[in-house]
């Protein structure tokens, strides 16, 4: 420990040497200073505090005396154990959230945000970051371009036109540290003085992010196809937020005739806008790869959003959003102020591992991974057929069980959690449910996201789940 920094009262009927004492036994009974850890030397404190050395040495003498601290020859003070004999007391206001869970030690967990992380390359990303930090590129430690360094966006330029039929340049391109950052960003670009129309379910987090801005919210109903265009025309919105690659939490994937439907919609009046979320869109399993919805726009209507949450890991912590032409100019003149999110030398690595081909080897070794997991758990939850049905069953990481054998989703998921399995709601993300005429008689949804689980432990988690639910 270099220093002790505290307030000291000289017009004090208690003398410094006391209100020295006093403040350093408190900070080992709260364990702030901790068990062997050496206090600055009386010289060193009685600087810094600016008293006489004499005043710190009454403090230490006092402190050691009683047990708090202890003198080794030659080399300082230390503190002393004092576990079970005081205890610090955490506020009970700020305790992790999982504390009030008494079932948070699960078996399995079903969440439908993981990713398998035991297929990740991270001998060749350790790799990549190595050389780039050995690059003669100090420039890596300044301050970068706001919109994101240029090589990363031409490469995710590149990616986007080959893999989802993205028609943009690298200067329509701006990285974030997230999608969240990016929804801010946006909410400067075209105000807030809008409607947002979102699919319900959706996801929830993205309805949070617009209302926290301030942005007027509505929610418009899904069919089989997804969002409903006529009901979203009732609406006065004029963003549209969609995933038609494969919808959160429903699992839909948005055909054709529905996508230039909603592009129709955008067209009819200036300042409507689809923002196109890509949620999940690298992972397919039947059928023919749907291009992005933003391959099929003529009229510069569609915001486009990806991640490599998924594609490689939540940690990564890099978005990015493929602006119109004409909002580009917007965004130069109202966003550029805001500096990147993303550290220069993780979108340099990132770089260098799309272009060095291993990105999209990973990405094929993942689809085939997670489709074997999608195909072991629908054959796993047959056995469930008879009081569900399952969706969702086209793309991405997660299905969707819905059960209409009059149980509820609470009941649900308690028996589960019985069993020491965690599954999710579908209501988490059902934004108007309390207000939707007849929504108890819905039937109970459950979320079941696989990416996470190995196949030995869908296996076993399936089997639990049988017994709880059967």
């Amino acid at each position: 420990m270099q220093e002790l920094t505290m307030e000291l009262d000289g017009k004090s009927k208690t003398p410094l040497y006391e209100q020295i004492y006093e403040f350093i036994k408190s900070e080992l009974q709260a364990g702030r200073i901790r068990y062997k850890e050496k206090l600055p030397s009386a010289r060193a404190l009685a600087a810094h505090l600016a008293v006489s050395r004499s005043t710190v040495d009454l403090a230490y003498e006092q402190l050691r005396s009683e047990g708090y601290i202890e003198a080794v020859p030659c080399k300082g003070y230390f503190a002393c154990q004092l576990e079970g004999v005081f205890r610090w007391e955490e506020n009970p206001g700020i305790r992790q959230r999982e504390d009030s869970d008494p079932h948070r030690d699960y078996l399995y967990d079903f969440t439908p945000n993981g990713v398998d992380l035991e297929r990740f390359p991270f001998n060749i990303w350790r790799k990549i970051n190595r050389q780039v930090l050995s690059e003669e590129h100090t420039d890596l430690f300044l301050l970068g371009n706001p919109q994101g360094e240029s090589g990363l966006r031409e490469a995710i330029a590149r990616y986007l036109h080959q893999a989802r039929g993205v028609k943009c340049t690298p200067e329509q391109i701006v990285i974030g540290a997230g999608n969240d950052y990016l929804l801010m960003l946006l909410s400067r670009i075209l105000g807030t003085g809008r409607q947002v129309a979102m699919e319900d379910p959706t996801y929830r987090q993205a309805y949070c992010v617009f209302e926290n801005l301030g942005y007027s919210m509505c929610t418009v109903e899904m069919d089989a196809m997804g969002m409903m265009v006529e009901e979203l025309e009732k609406t006065e919105a004029d963003l549209a937020y969609v995933m038609p690659s494969h919808q959160y939490p429903m699992g839909i994937v948005m055909p054709i005739g529905r996508r230039y439907q909603l592009l129709q919609w955008a067209a009819k009046r200036e300042n409507r806008y689809i923002i196109e979320d890509d949620y999940d869109s690298e992972f397919r399993y039947r059928g023919k790869p749907i291009p992005a919805l933003q391959g099929y726009d003529r009229k510069d209507k569609v915001i486009y959003l990806g991640t490599f949450s998924k594609s490689i890991a939540p940690a990564i912590r890099i978005s990015y959003m493929v602006l119109p032409p004409s909002l580009c100019r917007l965004y130069e003149r109202t966003a550029m102020l805001f500096s990147s999110t993303v550290s220069r030398i993780d979108q340099r690595t990132l770089e260098v591992f799309i272009r060095g081909g291993h990105f999209e080897r990973h990405l094929n070794r993942m689809r085939t991974v997670y489709k074997g997991k999608h195909d072991l758990l629908v054959e796993h939850l047959k056995d469930l057929r008879a009081v569900c049905s399952i969706s969702g069953e086209q793309a991405g990481v997660h299905l969707l069980a819905r059960f209409e054998d009059g149980r509820t989703e609470k009941e649900l998921i308690g028996a589960a959690r019985d069993h020491r399995i965690k599954v999710y709601g579908l209501s988490e993300n059902i934004v108007r449910h309390h207000a939707r005429e007849g929504a108890g008689r819905e039937p109970a949804g459950i979320i079941l996201g696989y990416a996470a689980l190995s196949e030995e432990q869908i296996c076993q988690a399936t089997d639990i789940l049988k017994t709880a639910w059967l």
